[in-house]
């Protein structure tokens, strides 16, 4: 067993990798649609997909959000200089293998089929029942609404890269329950069925070994970082440093 340290950005870097990685998300690459929901984690994925077609140097990860926490101060997605959204790509909608610009969930949502892949990411993670939950500011219920109308009326595969950073004590209906009553201020809560992609699972994907949270935090730029014990057979756990370290420099996320 070994421990290894993971800030924010390797952690997204290494949930990248290994949503890239996953055998559905292949076959999808190969035959079917990937929609990459716009998000900064997802930014890293659509990064690693675009990268290997040679598609990569018009996608630019920077803008690739429609909302993000921020700290106290700065400002926020409706004022200040985030509010001019003329940088803003659209979703990433690879359909075989091809990069179709410019558009977006609602513009593909209606052809999306049994075998095809949204990627959307998430805001809180019950690490213990490996769930997710969804913020929405959208009154209409934003993107993941659209997505739930193919994912349940038509059985089109729902993926929720999460890092461990957004884990979250307690049942993530409840929470819901009070975020979401008349009267409450501030985003709503969504939880939502689908394969979570923590670090964790990350590590699994991408090597076989096994991977443990036992640690959180740090100073420096590594507020928000994870400590992962990582155990396996000794041909996979070198595997997983080697992969841990080609990922552990990722620079910070900047705008």
């Amino acid at each position: 067993m070994f421990q290894v340290v993971l800030t924010v950005a390797a952690s997204k870097r290494l949930i990248a990798r290994a949503v890239a990685a996953h055998p559905a998300v292949q076959t999808a690459l190969r035959s079917g649609t990937i929609v990459i929901i716009a998000g900064t984690t997802n930014g890293y994925i659509a990064e690693e997909l675009l990268a290997p077609s040679g598609q990569l140097e018009k996608f630019n990860r920077r803008r690739f959000f429609r909302g993000i926490t921020l700290p106290p101060g700065m400002p926020s997605t409706d004022t200040g200089r985030l509010a001019d959204e003329a940088g803003f790509p659209g979703d990433v909608v690879i359909t075989r293998g091809e990069w179709q610009q410019g558009k977006t969930i609602f513009d593909v949502v209606d052809d999306l089929k049994e075998g095809d892949i949204v990627l959307k990411g998430a805001n809180a993670l019950d690490l213990l029942n490996r769930r997710a939950a969804i913020l929405i500011g959208d009154p209409r219920g934003g993107t993941i609404l659209a997505v739930l109308q193919a994912v349940i009326g038509r059985r089109v595969r729902l993926l929720l890269p999460v890092g461990l950073e957004k884990r979250v004590l307690g049942d993530l209906e409840q929470l819901a329950a009070r975020l979401n009553v008349p009267g409450a201020e501030g985003p709503r809560l969504l939880p939502v069925f689908g394969e979570v992609i923590s670090e964790i699972e990350a590590v699994s994907l991408l090597t076989g070994a096994t991977a443990e949270l036992v640690a959180a935090g740090g100073v420096c730029g590594a507020e928000g970082s994870v400590r992962l014990a990582v155990s396996g057979e000794p041909e996979k756990e070198e595997h997983a440093r080697k992969i841990l370290a080609s990922v552990i420099k990722e620079p910070s996320f900047t705008l």
